[in-house]
Order: C-alpha cells, then structure tokens, then sequence
C-alpha cells in the first residue's frame, strides 16, 4: 500500500463526514478487501492519526531495511551462482584447452610420424630410381654394342656377296 493511501485512508476514518470515501477506499472500488480495511480500522480505531502515520513510517522503513538486507542477501546469492558459473566455466576452458592441447601434440606426432615414413619411402625411391638408371646405362651400352656387330656383320655379308659375286663372274 502506498503512504498516500494510507494518509487518504486516514483521513476518511477520522473525518467528519465518513460518507466521502476516497478513492482508493470507495465502496466501488474492486480492489479492496473489506477484511483487511476492518481489520485495519479495529487496530488503529483509538489512535491519533499522527501516531498512525509514524507507526506506518516506521514499518515502512524497518520493511525496507529488511528489503535492502534481502536484497543485498539476494545480490550475495547471485554473486555467489555467478562466481560459480565463472569457476565452472573456468574449469570448462581449461580441461577444453587441455584436449586441445592433446589433439595438437598427437597430431603433431602423427605428422612427424608420416615426415619419416615419408623420409624412409623417398630414400627407397632414389635408391630404386639409381638401379634403373645403371639398369638404362648397361642397356644403352649393350645396345649400341649390338648394333656395331650388327653393322660390322652386315658389312661382313656385303664383303662375302661381293667376293663371292667377283669370283663368279
């Protein structure tokens, strides 16, 4: 309830002419609730208005120190669940890093892996490509070999054909 509703209602229970309702208090009013405005009547009918409005005031500021210390008991809790996030989160990033980190090296090692794997396969390679080549040489020189016999051997036959032609004729 509002401190101006209240001094209005005070007004109206302590005035001369109670027919004036006010509006918060009219009786076509939907909102209130006639338990609570008798009960309200009941407890402050002996009263002097000022001390009313100073009980009111009082409450009003003990209630308001207690919602100030819920609140800064409410803001704690909340301090509290987000320095848990955070931790969590932390511990998350870290143990994430940590896998990241695991990935890294093993991928690392497995490249380092196929580096000399790879190593070993090119050495095997050169070492192949050499054999052929001494290979391609022999047969190279083999063959130019072969051909010179060919060549002596055909100038060989033309020699004979040629004799043998001289001596027939």
């Amino acid at each position: 309830m509002h401190p101006t509703e209240v001094t209005e209602g005070l007004h109206h229970l302590f005035s001369s002419n109670p027919t004036q309702h006010p509006a918060p208090f009219s009786n076509t009013h939907n909102n209130t609730n006639p338990s609570l405005l008798n009960r309200f009547i009941t407890q402050y009918n002996n009263q002097n208005p000022l001390q009313i409005l100073r009980e009111i005031n009082s409450q009003q500021s003990s209630l308001s120190s207690y919602n100030s210390t819920s609140d800064e008991a409410e803001e704690q809790q909340q301090r509290i669940i987000i320095n848990e996030r955070k931790q969590r989160r932390m511990i998350s990033n870290r143990e994430s890093a940590r896998r990241s980190r695991m990935r890294k090296q093993k991928h690392l090692d497995e490249l380092w892996s196929q580096v000399v794997w790879l190593r070993n396969e090119n050495s095997h390679l050169l070492d192949k490509l050499n054999q052929f080549l001494e290979c391609h040489d022999r047969v190279l020189q083999e063959n130019s070999q072969l051909k010179e016999e060919a060549s002596e051997l055909r100038q060989m036959i033309h020699n004979i054909r040629n004799s043998s032609c001289d001596l027939l004729q």
